[in-house]
């Protein structure tokens, strides 16, 4: 055996040894494995049956469950919606204590952990699954509308230059900092406690500080549960609604610009093919693993953002889109502080705030346990501050260039004119028709719109397809007991299964109503998450005391004296540094 082995082999039983919790439990440790099968026995069987019954009921009332989930939604927007924006801004604060503060130098994964992706795989995975196909259609849909109809709390009139600003200020608002600390902070909760406790890479670990060995019985059943319902019916709903955008783009590609294929349907059959084309690419990736197929489609699609970003930034109005960029973030940080707490409740706009704002939120909370579980399984290695550094900061500062870009692109040369080809386009077709087509439209008004069009579609594609197979690991990982590892045939079945809900529902017409339904779950969610914020403080405090404490130092003086560790001091901190790890973790 190497030296480097042996010290591995050191280093991870020190990590069991002082912060492993006192436990005979291991994850998966009850699974069944059977037909190439490893499931839990419990969240496994029991979620096959809600999704099953969940599909059904939604599909035989029809009208009458969207009616329901809609009165739901409404219901908690006027009730609750200070209580979202109130949360989130609590999650921000939490976020940046944990990066900052005495903790920032905790390595998710212990002492020893090294990275399992370079930093440019990471940032692609997480922003691909955070939310790019977002970014694709509201980037041109939302200045638009907010340029037309501007919110109350910029008190500014349609049309204008201050209407302009305000429309980037608001849209970087929605996709800045507020949506990525959600997904931080689930994700870092998921990371600690599963690779630095050795708990599953499940929900259920984030409440081992309250909960104990209880987390394995039905308490955590029922946390994993509405966790894989929530993660499913969100892609699945997203992939059903999304494809029609992809049919969209298709049919204006090759009908509208190019005049070819006479005339491409846009119907349900069309759609639930299409499903079936990205399922099959997403089921493909997800055989073939974390490393060979998501991480090398998710760097693809990457590649394909910043080849479209590119080329409308060279061939669009570049000047205007730079200056856009600049004067919206200026609104935007300018206002951060007052935007981030303003209900409406006494500035008349409490609708906008319902409609808009509140239901981000839910959205974003909704999704945190699959963006953030999925963030978290490839994040190991990472200090905190370097994981909020890069979860927090980085993919908010590109989605507002992304955004300005687009956004800015749409809105040249209707500032105090009252319209140009993009916002005449919105006046005509109106908000639901031009949700699918306001990119399509913006690119034709450049050269080479059948290309950049193209692109774009193709991009929309290859992010349903990298959504879709990181929430297939994600509920592999959910039903299997939180093993990092799964079974191939496993990972095909949910793969599968998303993309049959997804065709089921759309069939039945249920897509909307189950979209609404799932958004409401962000409620329950955002309570958890403060629950959450405590208990990951509990997590990180105890990992902090057993590092600087005296029998952590007497460990590695006994591991320093084997030749396995090197003890430098610098001042009044001290550095360990295991032989074998590629860094230092130092105590403040």
């Amino acid at each position: 055996m190497s030296d480097s082995d042996q010290t591995g082999e050191m280093s991870d039983g020190l990590q069991v040894e002082l912060f492993h919790p006192d436990s005979d439990r291991e994850p998966g440790d009850t699974n069944i494995q059977k037909f190439g099968f490893d499931i839990h026995p419990v969240v496994f069987p029991v979620a096959l049956a809600l999704i099953a019954l969940f599909i059904a009921v939604t599909i035989v009332l029809g009208d009458s469950a969207s009616a329901a989930y809609t009165w739901l939604f409404n219901f908690i927007g006027e009730n609750f919606g200070w209580f979202y924006l109130l949360a989130v801004n609590i999650f921000i604060v939490v976020l940046l204590y944990f990066a900052f503060g005495k903790f920032g130098n905790i390595r998710i994964g212990g002492v020893e952990a090294e990275k399992e992706f370079s930093d440019f795989s990471w940032m692609a995975m997480l922003f691909s699954a955070g939310m790019g196909i977002g970014l694709m259609f509201f980037s041109v849909l939302e200045p638009v509308f907010y340029f037309t109809s501007v919110p109350a709390f910029w008190g500014a009139e349609a049309g204008t230059g201050a209407a302009a600003s305000a429309a980037m200020a608001q849209t970087f608002f929605h996709w800045g900092f507020h949506p990525w600390a959600i997904y931080g902070l689930v994700g870092l909760g998921l990371a600690f406690f599963s690779f630095n406790r050795g708990l599953p890479l499940t929900f259920r670990s984030i409440f081992w500080p309250l909960l104990g060995d209880r987390i394995y019985g039905w308490p955590g059943h029922v946390i994993d549960l509405v966790t894989v319902f929530a993660t499913l019916f969100g892609l699945a709903t997203s992939l059903g609604l999304g494809v029609a955008q992809v049919n969209t783009g298709v049919q204006y590609v090759t009908t509208d610009i190019l005049g070819i294929l006479g005339s491409f349907p846009n119907n349900t059959l069309t759609q639930i093919a299409l499903i079936a084309l990205i399922t099959g690419i997403a089921t493909l990736s997800v055989a073939a693993g974390l490393d060979s197929g998501v991480k090398r489609l998710s760097t693809v699609n990457l590649y394909l953002m910043f080849a479209l970003l590119g080329f409308l930034l060279i061939v669009g109005p570049t000047i205007f889109v730079l200056g856009t960029w600049v004067e919206g973030l200026g609104a935007y940080f300018g206002s951060l502080l007052s935007l981030s707490f303003y209900r409406g409740t006494m500035g008349g706009g409490a609708g906008t705030v319902s409609a808009w704002t509140v239901f981000y939120w839910g959205w974003w909370i909704a999704w945190s346990p699959f963006v953030g579980m999925f963030i978290a399984r490839i994040s190991k290695g990472r200090t905190v501050r370097e994981f909020v550094l890069g979860v927090l900061f980085l993919p908010s500062m590109f989605s507002t260039i992304w955004l300005a870009t687009f956004g800015g692109s749409a809105l040249s040369g209707a500032i105090g004119e009252g319209t140009n080809g993009v916002v005449g386009a919105y006046n005509e077709l109106g908000y639901a028709t031009f949700e699918t087509l306001g990119m399509f439209v913006m690119l034709n008004q450049f050269p080479l719109g059948a290309i950049s069009a193209s692109i774009a579609t193709l991009l929309v594609i290859t992010f349903f397809v990298t959504s879709s197979d990181s929430g297939s690991l994600v509920i592999d990982h959910l039903t299997s007991g939180g093993k990092h590892d799964v079974p191939r045939a496993q990972r095909i079945f949910w793969a599968v299964t998303e993309g049959a809900v997804a065709a089921m529902l759309l069939y039945g017409g249920g897509l909307s109503a189950l979209q609404t339904a799932a958004i409401t779950t962000g409620l329950p969610f955002a309570v958890i998450l403060c629950l959450m914020c405590y208990t990951v403080y509990l997590g990180l405090d105890n990992e902090y005391q057993i590092l600087e404490s005296e029998e952590f130092a007497e460990r590695i003086q006994d591991m320093t004296e084997e030749g396995d560790v090197d003890i430098a001091t610098t001042g009044d901190e001290v550095v360990t540094d295991v032989q074998g790890g590629d860094d230092p973790v130092s105590g403040d």
